[in-house]
């Protein structure tokens, strides 16, 4: 079965992306991204899989995949049952940190754990414990705190040396490949003109599809329709403009592509819960007290 591609969005100010999902959720699927990922399973158990690696899962595992891995967790939950968190994700490309390393010889370490990576790589428990607490404190740090987890995350899983590896040596993916696919053609192409006008029907006929069968695939692949999923973009997109404080919302509604401002601040609110001004300030707020740390 082809792995569906995930868009990683990491903010324009930012390296990296550090968030967490429950489940179920709509990349708990078979799936790969470009970037590297550190994945801790919070709650749950069930079946791991990465790459040709098939296991069991539970919290407290840490595991680290490399670019274009094919991985998914599927937890074992009674129908209808749901968790608000169940893993911590650290998303990363790998060429700034190759950078970094670079520039700071001291890192060069690091280096292992992303060779190893390539193939998956799970972590002791003692190393998991010691990953927890900086993982949680990512979701939230901004500025150069960030950059300070960050580090710390990384030299305890490089440390390690209980880590196993997961895919055999023999499992190689082949990102060109899945890349084919009609659907990761068409999620390719909304994250490149996110702020232009996009209409399933331009879509459907990309992909060589009527607009039912992409309409159907599109949600099977993405756990949303093809307007929830292009809102949902957008919407992260104007997140980042508005944590910049640069642009006006009016601006910034256009800017990534809807087409007038009542439906911008609609789906806003939906998404956050508050309005765009109120997320603004809300956020300068934050940063004013990253800022006094």
């Amino acid at each position: 079965m082809e792995p569906d591609l995930e868009v990683v969005h990491v903010r324009v100010d930012e390296s990296f992306t550090a968030w967490s999902h429950g489940y179920p959720y709509r990349t708990v699927r078979w799936h790969f991204h470009p970037e590297y990922e550190i994945h801790l399973v919070t709650a749950t158990s069930g079946r791991m899989f990465v790459g040709d690696y098939i296991g069991t899962f539970a919290p407290g595992n840490l595991v680290m995949l490399g670019p274009n891995l094919p991985h998914n967790w599927v937890s074992e939950l009674a129908d209808g049952q749901s968790v608000k968190q169940r893993c911590l994700v650290v998303q990363f490309p790998g060429e700034a940190l190759f950078n970094a390393i670079d520039v700071f010889p001291e890192l060069k370490s690091v280096k292992s754990i992303l060779t190893e990576s390539r193939s998956g790589l799970l972590f002791s428990p003692s190393t998991a414990l010691a990953a927890q607490p900086l993982m949680r404190e990512l979701t939230e740090a901004r500025g150069f705190r960030r950059i300070q987890l960050f580090l710390g995350l990384l030299e305890v899983m490089t440390l390690d040396v209980g880590r196993t590896r997961l895919a055999s040596y023999d499992y190689a993916s082949d990102p060109l490949d899945f890349m084919s696919s009609k659907i990761n053609l068409a999620v390719t192409h909304i994250s490149n003109n996110l702020s232009t006008e996009l209409h399933e029907p331009d879509l459907a006929a990309l992909t060589g599809q009527s607009v039912s069968a992409f309409s159907r695939a599109f949600r099977k692949h993405t756990g949303m329709t093809f307007v929830s999923y292009v809102n949902h973009l957008r919407i992260k997109a104007s997140c980042e403009l508005l944590t910049k404080g640069q642009m006006s919302i009016t601006d910034i509604c256009f800017n990534v592509g809807f087409n007038n401002l009542s439906n911008f601040n609609r789906q806003f609110l939906m998404q956050k819960g508050m309005s765009p001004s109120a997320f603004r300030a809300c956020d300068e707020i934050k940063l004013s007290k990253c800022n006094a740390v």
